[in-house]
């Protein structure tokens, strides 16, 4: 009984914190690029129709189901039959301060590890209806469509979090840092407008990251481009698409001349 209330008292702060984190960053982003910016000609949208409204409310309460399906973490972590092999620890110094710093590149290594491979999985034709269908009805996506799974995606997807929690020492500040993060990152992905600059990807870092445009051209096209933080799998596994390389620099570049002539 005490489990059951205490675990939900977690859930329910799980569900309180994703709610806010994803319509406060969801919600400022959304209101840059597609109130405030719209008509202002800094940035050239990526595919340049807006998704409608119906688009909209269908990435929010998809995303808001996700939100209730990783609200209920709590209850697998602390699990009498699972905890005692929980790797959370609480002190920040007890694997030293080396330890603590290199954990979150680790996490996302690890994480875009995951789901390079879980993504490409949900994309075989026998699973695709079943557990990715949903997230690609958003074929012009915006920033609500970064969490708008089917429930047994979003199953998937939160399973990261149990890879983390069984099998390397990771602190609750890990956990809800990585979270903010992945966010971020998520909401870029699906923002419909590139905002790194012309040429990042061919620099020596750059060509290694995800882009606006990479996970775009993933929505348009279906296929190629499963990655989510980085472009190394895609390049080991032979499926970055073709033309990634010139629809970034046009894109780029119209964001480049519409600067200028703001300047001129």
């Amino acid at each position: 009984m005490n489990f059951l209330l205490a675990t939900w008292e977690k859930s329910l702060f799980v569900l309180l914190l994703s709610v806010v984190r994803y319509f406060l960053i969801g919600g400022i982003v959304f209101m840059l690029f597609y109130v405030w910016l719209k008509n202002k000609k800094i940035f050239q949208k990526i595919e340049q129709r807006f998704p409608t409204n119906k688009d909209f409310k269908r990435e929010i309460f998809y995303s808001l189901s996700t939100f209730l399906i990783f609200s209920m973490v709590p209850f697998v972590l602390d699990h009498p039959l699972l905890k005692p092999y929980s790797k959370l620890y609480t002190g920040i110094t007890t694997h030293g301060m080396v330890y603590f710093f290199l954990v979150f590149p680790l996490m996302l290594i690890v994480h875009d590890t995951y789901f390079y491979f879980t993504h490409r999985m949900m994309h075989h034709p026998r699973l695709f209806k079943f557990f990715h269908v949903i997230h690609h009805k958003s074929v012009n996506p915006s920033p609500w469509a970064a969490y708008a799974f089917n429930p047994t995606e979003a199953l998937i997807e939160i399973g990261v979090i149990y890879v983390f929690v069984f099998s390397f020492p990771i602190h609750l500040i890990h956990v809800f840092s990585f979270m903010i993060f992945m966010t971020l990152y998520n909401i870029y992905g699906h923002l419909g407008y590139e905002i790194y600059p012309k040429g990042f990807n061919k620099h020596w870092l750059g060509r290694w990251i995800n882009t606006s445009v990479n996970h775009n051209m993933h929505h348009q096209f279906f296929k190629a481009n499963y990655g989510l933080y980085f472009t190394f799998w895609d390049k080991v596994f032979n499926t970055l698409h073709k033309d990634y390389d010139e629809h970034y620099e046009r894109i780029t570049e119209a964001n480049q001349q519409l600067r200028n002539k703001l300047k001129a």
